[in-house]
């Protein structure tokens, strides 16, 4: 990954969702290619994440670049809430699979490490009996999505 203005990003995080640490998100996000946010982070007491998804009135979230603000993944797809939120919690991390990632947005390199196309590391690949699952740090898909501009 070439070197950009900020590690492997063109700028640092800012502005997250569910209450993530934009200081940890730039480290682990942009300056980072083998490293994780704590596992559990995602279901600490000041994170918001799982109220957000058991709050959603389409039964799914999107999740997005904490860099870029472009979608990367948008779960649950083909299985329950409570199956996405026990995967992710019994693992540490929120645990995607192959339906749920935006696959314009994200890359799967050689070693597994899961990146966004704009450079922003996300997490690892790491496949199980059920197929490949995508193991995100929390802090790197906390972005606030596109940013809509109020028209006069």
């Amino acid at each position: 990954m070439a070197p950009k203005a900020y590690g492997t990003c063109p700028l640092p995080p800012s502005d997250l969702k569910f209450n993530c640490d934009p200081a940890l998100a730039g480290r682990i996000a942009c300056y980072n290619r083998h490293y994780a946010e704590h596992s559990g982070y995602a279901f600490g007491p000041k994170i918001t994440f799982e109220s957000e998804l058991t709050q959603s009135k389409t039964g799914t979230l999107l999740f997005y670049d904490s860099v870029s603000n472009k979608p990367l993944f948008e779960a649950p797809q083909g299985r329950s809430i409570s199956d996405f939120l026990t995967e992710s919690e019994h693992h540490g991390w929120p645990s995607f699979r192959d339906s749920e990632v935006v696959w314009e947005n994200v890359r799967v390199l050689e070693d597994g490490e899961t990146v966004s196309v704009d450079g922003t590391h996300l997490g690892h690949n790491l496949p199980d009996r059920k197929g490949n699952r995508y193991c995100i740090n929390l802090v790197c898909i906390a972005g606030k999505g596109p940013i809509e501009v109020n028209q006069k």
